[in-house]
């Protein structure tokens, strides 16, 4: 199979803000073996990334993007005690918008700091697994990793009903020396609640990465059961139904997802996985 369809889409799912936002690394088989001694988390935001070109995400703001950014930074800077929050909210959702993830979660950890409310650590939380997922090296994902679970961890401490970030925690662990342990992360979350959309979309692409596609295709079946409407797990029932050699019944599924779907990108791995079908 070629990778990059799953890759591709992966991030494309990402960048619309879907709540199935999932690390590349995830689904990526070649991704080389990470370091056996978790690295320290601090190293990831001693201080905020300001080259765009150092920066996993690669986006390039244009001078009036930066003038706004600018703007909020100061803002956030010169504010008192009682408008920081809301300060910093607006600037890391403002980076977050600007697919400059490593910087939204950089002011969204400064956030909680200042109000470690659920809120703002499931910001963070949500902000540290945006920058995991778009990182490009294996350092950096470990150590965006370690705050990921850090900051979902405190805010399940409060809430321990908070199921998404369990799922979100779980995946940051794929890629560590326990790999295990996302894994039952994932399961635990499925004997609280068996149609939790997020675990279960989360283990089929674990077992995508796994080449055990007829378990995934189970899980994005289970998930469509549910919820006819998720098209993104419909483009992953079709890529599994498509690797298992189910012809007819992956020809139907992606017919199906080419006509609900509009990201751009997952429409051109339809095409391709198509074309797969018809040679």
């Amino acid at each position: 199979m070629n990778k990059s369809i799953i890759l591709s889409c992966v991030l494309a799912v990402a960048l619309v803000g879907t709540l199935y936002s999932l690390p590349k690394v995830v689904v990526n088989n070649k991704a080389k073996e990470m370091d056996s001694k978790e690295a320290s988390p601090a190293a990831a935001t001693a201080s905020e990334p300001e080259t765009p070109s150092n920066t996993h995400d690669g986006a390039i703001l244009s001078a009036d993007q930066q003038k706004i950014v600018d703007e909020l930074r100061n803002g956030f800077l010169l504010a008192d005690e009682k408008n920081k929050v809301n300060a910093g909210i607006k600037l890391s959702n403002k980076f977050r918008e600007l697919q400059k993830f490593d910087s939204a979660a950089f002011y969204a950890e400064k956030v909680t700091l200042i109000s470690p409310s659920i809120e703002n650590l499931m910001r963070a939380g949500d902000r540290y697994y945006d920058a995991y997922g778009f990182a490009v090296d294996d350092q950096k994902a470990k150590n965006y990793g370690a705050k990921t679970r850090e900051y979902y961890q405190k805010a399940i401490d409060q809430n321990p009903a908070l199921l998404t970030a369990k799922a979100n925690m779980a995946m940051t662990y794929v890629n560590t020396e326990n790999p295990m342990q996302g894994i039952l992360m994932l399961r635990e979350i499925l004997d609280t609640d068996p149609t939790n959309e997020v675990a279960l979309f989360n283990l089929g692409i674990l077992s995508m990465r796994s080449n055990q596609y007829s378990k995934a295709a189970d899980r994005f079946r289970q998930i469509l059961t549910n919820n006819p409407s998720n098209t993104k797990a419909k483009f992953y029932l079709g890529l599994s139904l498509v690797e298992l050699g189910n012809k007819e019944e992956a020809r139907k599924v992606l017919s199906e997802v080419k006509k609900e779907e509009k990201d751009p990108v997952i429409q051109q791995a339809i095409g391709e996985l198509e074309d797969r079908l018809n040679n």
